[in-house]
């Protein structure tokens, strides 16, 4: 499990660090795991031509004693200095006595446009609300220039706590953090502009309650059910699917395969579209009398292609057991019905829906996406799993907030989150915890699109078809 901490916690932690050890002692090890990760992005060091970008702070005394390092292996290393009175005295110190220089901004662009490497060392964790105009300015040139660019700890303009980017920032191929994750080298739009993170071990003590975290592989193995050998199709766990509509039937189609791959052992529909979902899924249990009728489940999806069926989405939010809640069914649910159910409730909206639920900009939710679904979850007191370019799951308990690695952009296609829906709900009706189910249906999704693309366009019934696939890549 990948855990990121918010920049409080992380500065608390380093003072503890530092308090036991030798004055500089930090920032060498920090620097000594950046000059690694440059050379690793040069191939041949000496020779090489590297543009420190140095702020004030911290990250840029990292930055001149990284640099330090790599002009003592032969690199031609100059510092651009954004507040000369205020650079890092023993690490300009260092870095001349290895042989590399030090400038103004005047001239910088030049510098930069014939540079191999460009270290940004501008902003630290600290940051808050997009660069300054001069260093903007070279975040321009850097972008205009062929040079690799590593960012030190996290990529200047960015906010390390949200992941927000309110104005300028400069974008990486490489950010090397310290310590640990921070939340907004995994959470988009930030994410984006950090390119492939690395991270460096410093030692830093850190509590046991993470703000953030990303499962990996090892994890979500654990989640996912298996059967025992005793297993039938009920104890296993049945779905129920309350989806589509004369309109929209291929929505219910779609969450039905879903559910079907996601580890229960039976499906339930429940809906105007059963000769579709028949004609494509012979297995599945179809009913016409309505959610209370259809027979026992253990959980229910409801929404998919719904249109305006308020009756069935307020009758599943009454059974007494987890309820998967989507698409229209967003729409429709009365938010103190929601708040008043004591079984559990997995909400999967996409940008649009949050801000629609939130009563915000769609654009809101997207710029501070972490913050959008702490409220949501709290505002419905339900766990929420808000889709898009960074896939985010909150429970309304607090806690950790789970942020998902899979996917790819071209999951972006009409009916994934049908399958995703469905996927979900059988997750639940299998016996897992709302965030748990939200969190593995998300991952299982992610790469089964992956494997589905392949770098091409894909449909949402290509997604559903390699999700065993996923299951078996994760197990196995």
């Amino acid at each position: 499990m990948r855990s990121a901490y918010g920049v409080e916690t992380v500065r608390a932690a380093e003072r503890a660090l530092m308090a036991r050890l030798p004055e500089g002692a930090l920032m060498q090890r920090a620097a000594a795991g950046l000059a690694a990760a440059c050379a690793g992005m040069l191939g041949r060091v000496y020779g090489s031509r590297v543009v420190l970008l140095v702020g004030s702070g911290d990250n840029g005394g990292d930055a001149l004693y990284a640099g330090a390092r790599l002009a003592r292996r032969g690199a031609g290393v100059t510092a651009v200095l954004l507040a000369p009175e205020r650079a890092h005295a023993g690490g300009l110190a260092a870095l001349r006595a290895a042989g590399g220089s030090a400038a103004g901004t005047a001239g910088a662009e030049g510098l930069i446009e014939r540079a191999d490497l460009v270290v940004d060392g501008i902003v630290g964790i600290g940051g808050k609300g997009g660069l300054r105009p001069d260093a903007e300015a070279l975040a321009r040139a850097v972008e205009r220039s062929r040079a690799a660019v590593v960012a030190v700890d996290l990529p200047s303009g960015v906010d390390a706590d949200t992941g927000e980017v309110r104005g300028a920032a400069l974008r990486a191929d490489l950010t090397v953090t310290f310590g640990t994750h921070k939340p907004g080298l995994l959470i988009d739009p930030a994410r984006e502009y950090a390119g492939v993170v690395r991270l460096v071990d410093i030692g830093l003590e850190l509590p046991a309650e993470p703000e953030l975290v990303a499962l990996q592989h090892a994890d979500v193995a654990r989640l996912l059910p298996a059967p025992a050998a005793e297993s039938d199709k009920y104890r296993r766990g049945v779905v129920g699917i309350a989806a589509g509509s004369a309109r929209y039937p291929g929505a219910a189609v779609l969450a039905v395969s879903g559910a079907l791959r996601g580890g229960a052992g039976a499906v339930r529909y429940v809906g105007p579209a059963g000769d579709a979902v028949i004609a494509r899924f012979p297995e599945t249990l179809v009913s016409d009398r309505g959610p209370a009728k259809a027979g026992r489940v253990q959980a229910w999806v409801v929404g998919p292609g719904a249109g305006d069926d308020a009756a069935t989405v307020a009758e599943v939010l009454a059974a007494d057991v987890p309820v998967l809640l989507d698409a229209d069914g967003l729409r429709l649910a009365e938010r103190d019905t929601v708040r008043g159910r004591t079984a559990p409730t997995l909400m999967t909206p996409h940008a649009g829906e949050a801000a629609a639920l939130l009563g915000v900009r769609r654009e809101e939710v997207e710029e501070a996406r972490l913050a959008a679904v702490r409220e949501l979850a709290a505002a419905y007191r339900a766990t929420v799993l808000l889709k898009g370019s960074t896939t985010l799951v909150a429970d309304a308990g607090g806690g950790a907030v789970r942020v998902n690695p899979t996917g790819t952009p071209w999951l972006a296609t009409a009916g994934s989150g049908d399958v995703l829906s469905g996927l979900g709900g059988s997750l639940l009706a299998a016996g897992l915890a709302a965030p748990d189910a939200g969190s593995a249906a998300a991952y299982l999704h992610g790469l089964a699109g992956r494997f589905a693309s392949d770098g091409a366009p894909v449909g949402a019934h290509d997604v559903a078809d390699r999700i065993p696939q996923a299951w078996r890549d994760v197990r196995h």
